[in-house]
């Protein structure tokens, strides 16, 4: 049981990893055994077995990235985001696009049992209200399609935030089922407010009230640790019956919306005034 999640001497790959999820996500790999390979567009000061500067929102620079990686690849962890306070379109392409392209240059390198997890968001709740319009951008299956379909339909993706992590879950589920065959996992988690340095864009673009309920009924936000750990859990052998799943993390949110004692009415009121 010293070795219950199975990390020990697994390579694993973190987008994202300099700061907030991906930096404590990654720390916690490193503290596991993992030898822990990084992305991001910032660098890392984590001692990580490699780290590799990449801008998400250029698919040549992911593919430059995963080859010279290389290797096998037992887990993939898409931590990477964009806040909406950063153009629609870089939002769409870093939270979807690129977590997409990334996760399918990676696959030729994971063997049977390797799993993926990426980041959504409790933003992205509304995902089963919009399956038939998040089915046709499912269907567009390059990088560069998904940027002219988002152009093409940009009422639809709006500020971008909310739109990119329906599509992560949709998106999850959907490969899912594809996937397991093949002995390979993917699943997502949607994270309630976490006191992370993106926070404060959150803050400078939501009304302070919406981000008050949204951390009902534990009332505080979460810890990047907190995030962390179920990632981590979600890629390890001790989940290996996991496989479709956007499991929330958020302190009980979105269990008080479905009992009707968190009101997302009010929620969206207060963010609109």
């Amino acid at each position: 049981m010293t070795d219950f999640l199975g990390y020990k001497n697994k390579r694993v790959l973190v987008s994202g990893c300099f700061s907030g999820m991906g930096e404590a996500t990654a720390r916690l790999l490193l503290d596991l055994g993992a030898e822990v390979h990084g992305l991001d567009y910032k660098e890392c000061k984590l001692k990580l077995a490699s780290f590799t500067h990449v801008d998400l929102r250029e698919p040549a620079a992911i593919d430059a990235a995963v080859g010279k990686i290389g290797g096998k690849v037992d887990a993939l962890f898409n931590c990477a985001g964009l806040p909406q306070t950063f153009p629609p379109l870089d939002v769409m392409k870093v939270n979807y696009a690129a977590t997409r392209r990334l996760t399918e240059r990676v696959l030729p390198l994971m063997p049977k049992g390797g799993a993926i997890v990426s980041i959504s968001s409790n933003g992205g709740l509304g995902w089963s209200r919009r399956v038939p319009v998040l089915m046709q951008l499912m269907q567009v299956d390059s990088y560069e399609g998904i940027v002219k379909w988002c152009e093409a339909n940009a009422e639809t993706v709006r500020e971008g935030y909310a739109f990119s992590k329906e599509a992560l879950i949709v998106w999850t589920m959907m490969t899912s089922t594809h996937l397991i065959k093949r002995g390979i996992r993917i699943n997502c988690t949607m994270p309630g407010p976490t006191q992370t340095p993106m926070m404060a864009q959150f803050e400078a673009a939501t009304a302070a009230s919406v981000l008050d309920a949204a951390a009902q009924p534990i009332d505080r936000r979460s810890t990047p640790e907190e995030q962390a750990a179920p990632l981590v859990f979600l890629n390890s052998d001790a989940a290996s019956y996991i496989n479709g799943v956007a499991m929330p993390i958020d302190g009980g949110f979105l269990g008080g919306v479905a009992t009707g004692q968190i009101d997302l009415k009010a929620m969206m009121a207060n963010a609109a005034s």
